[in-house]
């Protein structure tokens, strides 16, 4: 039998980045609910929810990337696994992963630095938080050794499906049913 040890950087950096994957999608699902029709009125209640799920995924990244520096197998540098376009196994899904995660990074803590550049400003440069998440969802689709498994694509289905959803709400992409007009009176006898 194998020794567990030998697998356990790979194991952590695998459960991280399915950690911070899930995570992600429910911090941008509900940040895009409270910022639209359906979170307002309590929206300043949630922050601190928003703000917490926002700082788990920041650890979650930080133990995907940083665990693999133990892997055996693939043996990454620091550089490897911060620098995009540096490491040379599946160097672009690999960087699109990296670069998620700064964009992650800058784009979550840029809430500390609302008052000093100004909440419409910082409102409008959060937004972009959504492309961060979709290339996180990319990286994990193109990356991992869980890829075309089936539990993980309905795992994906099922975390991009809300955030899809609510991005479509948000934009004015969906439209609500218009209901058919009823006759008024009896029926007409032809």
């Amino acid at each position: 039998m194998t020794d567990p040890s030998h697998y356990l950087f790979w194991i952590t950096s695998r459960a991280a980045g399915i950690t911070a994957m899930v995570l992600a999608s429910v911090s941008v699902g509900f940040g895009l609910l409270m910022a639209g029709r359906l979170g307002q009125g309590r929206a300043a209640d949630r922050r601190p929810i928003h703000e917490t799920l926002s700082l788990a995924v920041m650890l979650a990244i930080a133990v995907h990337g940083l665990s693999l520096l133990g892997d055996s197998f693939l043996r990454p540098t620091l550089l490897d696994v911060t620098v995009p376009f540096t490491f040379s196994y599946k160097t672009i899904p690999t960087s699109l992963g990296i670069l998620a995660g700064w964009a992650t990074f800058a784009l979550g803590l840029s809430y500390y630095l609302r008052a000093k550049i100004g909440v419409k400003r910082w409102r409008m440069i959060h937004r972009f938080t959504v492309l961060a998440w979709a290339a996180g969802i990319l990286h994990a689709l193109l990356m991992g050794t869980d890829a075309g498994q089936v539990w993980f694509t309905l795992l994906v289905l099922v975390c991009i499906g809300p955030v899809v959803g609510l991005l479509a709400a948000r934009y004015g992409l969906t439209q609500p049913r218009s209901r058919i007009p009823t006759p008024s009176g009896p029926p007409v006898a032809s």
